[in-house]
């Protein structure tokens, strides 16, 4: 587990599933990107194979965005898939961007600040540049509004 805070001062907690906790009074909400987290706390699961992209992109961009308004209001988020950096790193990025870091910067940022090897296929890169089109047409949500 790992805390990663973005510039803007806004901070997630990342995991991998082997580094899941049943109860854990510091979590207020989880995001999680594969099913065998089965969470018993408030979370949203997006439907995102390993090493694939998300089921239902909107679906995920509205989820990645409510999770992050989440932290920025100051609640304990965590991010979690099995391994914590192929689809958890995609996430960040995309965070990132939510943080005012330009799409282009994003992978590379999260991968200086959370881990070398997140983000792990080209087409999850190429999503975090989609993620941020998709928020800058969307009035308000690149702002956090």
């Amino acid at each position: 587990m790992r805390i990663v805070r973005f510039p803007d001062g806004t901070k997630v907690r990342a995991a991998s599933l082997r580094e899941r906790r049943e109860h854990d009074s510091w979590r207020d909400f989880g995001l999680y990107l594969d099913s065998s987290w089965r969470p018993s706390w408030p979370s949203a699961l997006i439907a995102w194979k390993n090493f694939g992209l998300p089921e239902s992109p909107l679906h995920a961009v509205d989820q990645i965005c409510t999770a992050f308004k989440r932290a920025q209001a100051g609640q304990h988020i965590e991010v979690g898939c099995k391994e914590g950096l192929g689809r958890t790193g995609t996430v960040l990025a995309c965070m990132a961007v939510l943080a005012r870091i330009p799409a282009e910067k994003a992978v590379s940022w999260v991968r200086e600040h959370y881990h070398r090897h997140a983000v792990k296929t080209p087409d999850q890169k190429s999503w975090v540049h989609w993620f941020a089109q998709q928020i800058g047409s969307s009035s308000g949500l690149a702002q956090g509004k």
